[in-house]
């Protein structure tokens, strides 16, 4: 509590400034303790309020929302038809919800045509129907759950990606990687850049993607430079899936491309945040098992296609006794890579129980919890460019592009 108050000086808030540098530090520092008691005051008196009225806190609370990047993303106004939606930044959820919404609607309304023409007692019957409908939606929205109580839902609060969204157009965009055939083992060749010195970095990455190779691209000043389109060559003619160049600058990892073998497209992408994971704190060794692959947010039809590629080099089939799994959660354009081991073990009586959408704990894993146990390497992509062919080329048609849209409150995944 405060131990004396103070009041805030009548010249605290004059409109001129006093001419003595030590009188204007006096004052300047009376106004702030001043400040400062009525704040500590006004919060001890709402504390005091809150306790005897529990429901003042849950209304002040839910008023207090933090306004992230994330509260404020904005979606592009599209039909219903986007094509391919490359270049568009949607919810292919929320579209598919809004077309199945109209169509039910618009079956509803063919349904109750015939009937119209009979008589003023069924209109004004549907016309109180009508009303009590949008009565009913004005209160099932009133009860609503707030961002905050979404926010703070023991829920997780992203969405894992539903490949049967993809859009048809997208599809028949890119028939390489959506194929109608059931998937294949990948084979994936793992290389660098030209003189390259990131072989252990290259090295780890084979642990990462399973049946990996890597093969180094460094050669002597004489001998002849492979491009990426002769390794992509070589690599087909050995049945390899997938092609990976790890780029590199001032002996650091700095970029990556995906190669879809045989004709490609190319996935380009900037690396940031690389730790290797014996520099992790707490750190597990890998094991030769085929891991799991976890795909989080990714909510637009780029970021499908990404996802949808990300898919495509991992095995479809992982080993669950290797207890494994990889992680790629998007969030704000940069997707967050990250390789863990889990245990389950027995909940301790200092830990909370797992807890439902509904707020209320799972009978089925309770007295269960998972522990995590990070393996490495650790890093962060952002997708940079998309095209058609292997290789970019001077004059070549890309096929998306980042940095078109300068909003930053617009995300392309």
């Amino acid at each position: 509590m405060g131990s004396k108050k103070l009041k805030l000086s009548p010249k605290a808030s004059l409109p001129f400034k006093a001419s003595n540098k030590e009188k204007r530090e006096r004052l300047q520092v009376n106004r702030k303790k001043a400040q400062d008691s009525a704040k500590r005051d006004t919060r001890f008196r709402r504390r005091r309020e809150e306790d005897k009225n529990p429901r003042l806190r849950e209304e002040r609370i839910k008023q207090n929302v933090p306004l992230t990047l994330e509260r404020k993303r904005v979606w592009d106004n599209v039909d219903n038809d986007t094509g391919d939606g490359l270049g568009v930044s949607v919810d292919v959820a929320r579209m598919k919800h809004q077309k199945l919404e109209s169509e039910a609607s618009g079956d509803a309304s063919n349904q109750d045509a015939p009937g119209q023409d009979e008589d003023n007692d069924s209109m004004i019957d549907s016309s109180s129907d009508v009303e009590a409908d949008k009565q009913a939606k004005v209160d099932s929205r009133s009860r609503e759950r707030s961002a905050t109580e979404r926010a703070t839902s023991p829920t997780r609060s992203t969405a894992s990606t539903n490949f049967d969204l993809t859009p048809g157009a997208l599809a028949a965009r890119f028939p390489t990687l959506f194929s109608s055939d059931p998937p294949s083992t990948p084979k994936i060749l793992i290389t660098t850049s030209l003189n390259s010195t990131l072989h252990h970095e290259a090295q780890l990455l084979t642990s990462l993607f399973p049946y990996s190779v890597y093969i180094p691209r460094s050669a002597h000043h004489y001998s002849h430079k492979y491009s990426v389109r002769e390794i992509a060559a070589f690599a087909s003619n050995r049945h390899y899936t997938a092609l990976l160049v790890l780029k590199e600058d001032q002996k650091k990892p700095t970029g990556l491309t995906f190669v879809h073998l045989p004709s490609g497209p190319s996935f380009t992408f900037s690396i940031s945040n690389w730790i290797e994971g014996k520099k992790l704190p707490g750190h597990g060794n890998p094991t030769d098992h085929i891991p799991e692959l976890i795909l989080n947010n990714f909510r637009t039809p780029l970021g499908l296609l990404t996802a949808h590629m990300f898919r495509m080099t991992f095995p479809p089939q992982p080993e669950f006794q290797g207890r494994q799994v990889v992680t790629l959660h998007n969030q704000r354009d940069y997707i967050f890579v990250r390789r863990h081991r889990y245990v389950f073990r027995e909940k301790r009586a200092t830990e909370k129980s797992v807890m439902g959408a509904d707020g209320k704990e799972i009978q089925d894993v309770k007295g269960i919890k998972v522990g995590l146990q990070e393996i490495g390497p650790r890093f962060t992509l952002k997708l940079r460019r998309i095209d058609g062919g292997i290789q970019k080329q001077s004059g070549q048609d890309w096929e998306w592009k980042g940095g078109m849209d300068k909003v930053r409150t617009k995300f392309q995944l």
